[in-house]
């Protein structure tokens, strides 16, 4: 079949390799489109870029959700399921094509899977690098040119038939999401169920930085995040002290103080924290540091159960020692 322009949009061609079924479906915002792609060169080769059927697992997208290679929504909404088409696409629409190609094969490679979604706040940081680490798209970045995507249109699902994960929700729904996250967090928590409370807290936490990085830093709506993001922070490290994680919580707690150095439930974690590994001198002075942001916790039953447990693990560091030595 002749290429045709496709939907007359300057700089793609489409050719239809094999016919889809049924209508064109229903692309509303939201919907999840999974497909099979291969990305090749327009020489005398072919050159495979990348190919999803050889990574074993189809690509999704969100219709509407800023994906950064927009061409790609553009050829999807033009098939129907089960269509196979090539598509000729001019440099205009491949520019970013190697920096979402990295995130690709680091998924592949068992890295974070939320990289195979490049989003607006990434590519900045992404052209500040001199290497995308793969030959192939260091010289496709520096030279830009005309790709070939064929595609394979698995399924199209609307926002009610799917589990949205929570890099495909809008500004506004993950912030609806985030105290429903948090309540449910709350509730697994005092179940004993520290694991699950750990990751709608983690999710929850997620939300809230993502939606940072659309603030000024250190101004009024970042900084009303930021205050969010602390607690559940600190709500995460309840966890892992469950979870006798304690070097995650020093780690985590450190670097709420570094920025917020008056959060005494902080100050009161980290000693916890410390009192577990024998860090002694360490967890006295996050202890003196409670004291002096809020004296009236010299009488509160945490405070004492902490002093107790120094004293416990004094003990145990003691006998270590002596067995050690013995």
């Amino acid at each position: 079949m002749d290429a045709a322009l496709l939907l007359n949009v300057e700089g793609i061609k489409k050719t239809i390799l094999h016919g889809g079924a049924g209508e064109l479906p229903d692309f509303i915002t939201g919907s999840r489109v999974t497909f099979h792609f291969r990305t090749v060169k327009c020489d005398e080769e072919r050159t495979v870029i990348d190919d999803s059927k050889r990574v074993g697992q189809p690509m999704h997208i969100v219709i509407g959700n800023m994906f950064k290679l927009e061409v790609w929504e553009i050829l999807l909404t033009s098939m129907r399921v089960s269509e196979v088409a090539e598509f000729w696409c001019d440099t205009i629409h491949t520019g970013v094509y190697p920096i979402l190609s990295r995130s690709l094969r680091q998924m592949a490679q068992g890295k974070d899977p939320t990289e195979w979604h490049v989003h607006t706040c990434g590519l900045a940081n992404m052209f500040a690098y001199h290497t995308l680490g793969y030959e192939d798209l260091d010289e496709l970045q520096k030279e830009p040119q005309p790709l070939i995507f064929i595609i394979e249109l698995l399924q199209v699902e609307a926002p009610s038939e799917y589990q949205r994960e929570t890099w495909s929700l809008s500004n506004a729904e993950k912030m609806q999401a985030v105290p429903i996250l948090h309540g449910e967090g709350n509730r697994l928590f005092k179940l004993g169920r520290y694991e699950e409370a750990s990751a709608k807290y983690q999710e929850a936490i997620v939300c809230l930085k993502n939606l940072q990085t659309k603030e000024k830093p250190w101004e009024a709506p970042w900084l009303k995040l930021e205050k969010i993001l602390n607690t559940l922070t600190l709500n995460y490290c309840q966890c892992l002290l469950k979870r006798e994680e304690y070097y995650e919580v020093l780690e985590h707690t450190s670097d709420i103080l570094r920025h917020h150095p008056g959060i005494v439930k902080a100050y009161y974690m980290r000693a916890r924290a410390h009192a577990e590994v024998w860090n002694e001198a360490e967890a006295k002075a996050d202890l003196e540091k409670v004291l002096e942001l809020e004296p009236a916790m010299r009488r509160a039953r945490e405070l004492r159960l902490l002093e107790s447990r120094l004293a416990e693990t004094r003990e145990e560091e003691r006998l270590r020692c002596r067995h050690m030595l013995g």
